[in-house]
C-alpha cells in the first residue's frame, strides 16, 4: 500500500522520550513498509543539535526501541531527516522546511504534518510559531493530551486553535484508540451477525473498562500534580473506548460516520456524579519531587457512568484507572444477563462463577476471550465455567500489525479523523464532568501493588471487578492447550 501524498513530518520535541521511543522507530517503520514512503522529517526541539547529531540520536533511538527488522532501512531513511534548531524561531524553522522539501521531485507540493510532542502549556506556543513561519498551509496538526483541564480552559484552547487551523486539519491523538485491539471492536460488532442484536440493555448487564498500569509517577510528578488520572487517562483515554464500545452502527465505515455516532454517545452520557466515583492516591506519591505534602490530586479513579439512550438505559458502564496497581492491563469486558436457573439443580455450578463474559484485551498482544458455562463430562448436571479465545499473535496476520503511533501517523497523513477526537466531543466530555471536578469526592489511600482503595467494591457491587483474573489467558503453545 503506498502513501497517498509526499509528506514533510515537522516534529516539534523532537529529541523528548515520545519522539525516541515511539515517534522516530515509527517513522521509519511507515517508510521501510511503504505506507509513508515519499516523507521528509524536519526535528526541532530546545536542545541544541546539528543535523549530523540528530540522525546520530535518531539512529541510537531506533536501534534501541525500534524493530529489529526495520533497522536495515536506516542507511536510506537518515539522509530523510533534517534539523531546525529550535533558538532560530519561526524564520529557522520555515527555512529548514523548504530545505527539506527542496529535495522532492520538482513541481511536488508535499503536505505538512506537524506533530507536536511537546508539554501541554508549550502546545499553543507552537501553534503561533507554525503561523508566523508561514506554514500552516497544506498542513494538519497532530495534538497530545490533555485537551485542556476543564470545560473553560478546553473551549479557549479549541478557539485558539481555530484561529490557525480548521476542525478539518486538527487531529488530537489517542492511541489507545490506535491499538489494532480496539479497532476490532468495530469489526467484531457490526461485521458479525451473533453480536450485534444481542449489544443492547436487554442482554448485557454491565461493562467494565479497566486500565490498572504498574508504573509510578517518579519521573513527571510535577506534570501530573496538577492534572490527576481523571484529566490524564479518563476523558482522553477511557471515555474514548467506551464511545467505540457503545456507539450505534455508523452509516458507512468512513471518518466523519463514526465520529458523529462516538459523539452522540457523548452526547447522551449523563452527567458523572461526585457519589459514583472514587479517588484514591498510592502511599508514597507526596514524597515525589513537585508533589505537595499535602496533595490531593488522585493518582487512580474509579467511576460509574451511564449512557441515557435507547441501547443503553440502565446498564452501568465501571471505569477504572491508576498508578502503582498490581498489574498493567487494558481489559474491556461486557457482562451478559444471566438467565433464569429454576430448571437446574441446587449444586449444579450454574452462576457460582458470575455471568458470562466477552472480554476484549487491548495490550500489544491483542486478545479476545468469550466465557460460558458448559456441563462437566460425567453422570449428573455439573457445570463449569469454559472459555473460547482468540489471540492475534496466533494468526499469519500478526506481522500486519502496526504499533499504535505508527497507524496514527499514518491516519492522519491521509486526512482520516476516525481515531482522533473532535472538538465537540471534547468539550462535551468536560461539561458532562464539570460536577465531579467542582465537588470532588475525598482522595483515598492505597497501597502500591494494590487494586485501589477498597471503596472500589462498594462502587461496582453488586458486581466484581474482573480484574485481578481468576485465571490466566490461555497459552496456545502449551501442552494443555
Amino acid at each position: 500500500m503506498a502513501d497517498e501524498h509526499p509528506t514533510t513530518v515537522v516534529l516539534f520535541g523532537a529529541t523528548g522520550d515520545l519522539s525516541q521511543r515511539k515517534l522516530l522507530p515509527g517513522l521509519l517503520h511507515l517508510f521501510k513498509t511503504g505506507l509513508l514512503r515519499q516523507v521528509r522529517v524536519v526535528g526541532t526541539s530546545l536542545d541544541e543539535h546539528t543535523r549530523q547529531s540528530f540522525q546520530d540520536l535518531a539512529e541510537k533511538a531506533i536501534r534501541e526501541f525500534g524493530d529489529d527488522d526495520d533497522v536495515d532501512a536506516w542507511p536510506d531513511f537518515a539522509p530523510l531527516l533534517h534539523w531546525a534548531p529550535g533558538a532560530e524561531g519561526p524564520a529557522g524553522l520555515r527555512r529548514v522546511v523548504e530545505e527539506a522539501e527542496a529535495t522532492f521531485p520538482v513541481d511536488t507540493h508535499p503536505q505538512r504534518l506537524h506533530y507536536l510532542s511537546v508539554p501541554p502549556r508549550a502546545a499553543l506556543p507552537v501553534v503561533a510559531q507554525v503561523r508566523e513561519a508561514g506554514l500552516a498551509e497544506r498542513s494538519r496538526i497532530i495534538m497530545e493530551k490533555p485537551f485542556g483541564t476543564d470545560l473553560a480552559s478546553a473551549v479557549e484552547l479549541n478557539r485558539q486553535l481555530h484561529e490557525v487551523f480548521d476542525e478539518s486539519q486538527i487531529f488530537r491523538i489517542d492511541h489507545f484508540l490506535g491499538k489494532e485491539a480496539a479497532q476490532n471492536i468495530l469489526a467484531f460488532r457490526f461485521a458479525n451477525g451473533l453480536f450485534e442484536p444481542i449489544w443492547h440493555r436487554h442482554h448485557i448487564d454491565h461493562v467494565q473498562i479497566d486500565v490498572p498500569e504498574e508504573l509510578g509517577l517518579a519521573q513527571r510528578a510535577s506534570f501530573y500534580e496538577a492534572t490527576g488520572a481523571y484529566r490524564d487517562m479518563v476523558v482522553t483515554h477511557l471515555f474514548q473506548v467506551l464511545a467505540f464500545t457503545a456507539m450505534e452502527p455508523p452509516t458507512a465505515l468512513l471518518p466523519e460516520a463514526i465520529s458523529e455516532e462516538k459523539n452522540k454517545v457523548f452526547r447522551s452520557m449523563l452527567p458523572i456524579e461526585p457519589h459514583d466515583v472514587v479517588r484514591g492516591q498510592y502511599t508514597g506519591y507526596r514524597s515525589l519531587d513537585g508533589v505537595a505534602p499535602d496533595s490531593e490530586t488522585e493518582t487512580f479513579v474509579a467511576l460509574k457512568c451511564y449512557i441515557d439512550n435507547w441501547r443503553w438505559a440502565g446498564v452501568p458502564f465501571y471505569l477504572r484507572t491508576g498508578k502503582r496497581m498490581a498489574e498493567g492491563a487494558r481489559i474491556i469486558s461486557i457482562a451478559f444477563k444471566e438467565p433464569p436457573r429454576t430448571m437446574f439443580p441446587s449444586g449444579s455450578g450454574v452462576g457460582d462463577h458470575g455471568p458470562d463474559h466477552l472480554t476484549f484485551d487491548l495490550a500489544d498482544q491483542s486478545r479476545m476471550s468469550l466465557s460460558f458455562y458448559g456441563k462437566r463430562p460425567g453422570p449428573g448436571m455439573k457445570l463449569d465455567k469454559l472459555s473460547m479465545q482468540f489471540a492475534m499473535h496466533d494468526t499469519g496476520w500478526a506481522g500486519s500489525v502496526l504499533e499504535a503511533y505508527e497507524r496514527l501517523i499514518h491516519d492522519a497523513a491521509r486526512g482520516d479523523h476516525t481515531l482522533f477526537t473532535s472538538a465537540q466531543g471534547i468539550e462535551r466530555l468536560w461539561e458532562i464532568s464539570t460536577p465531579l471536578l467542582e465537588n470532588p469526592p475525598v482522595v483515598r489511600p492505597y497501597a502500591p501493588g494494590s487494586w485501589g482503595p477498597n471503596q472500589i467494591h462498594q462502587l461496582v457491587a453488586p458486581f466484581t471487578w474482573r480484574l485481578p483474573f481468576e485465571r490466566s489467558w490461555r497459552d496456545p503453545n502449551s501442552d494443555g492447550a
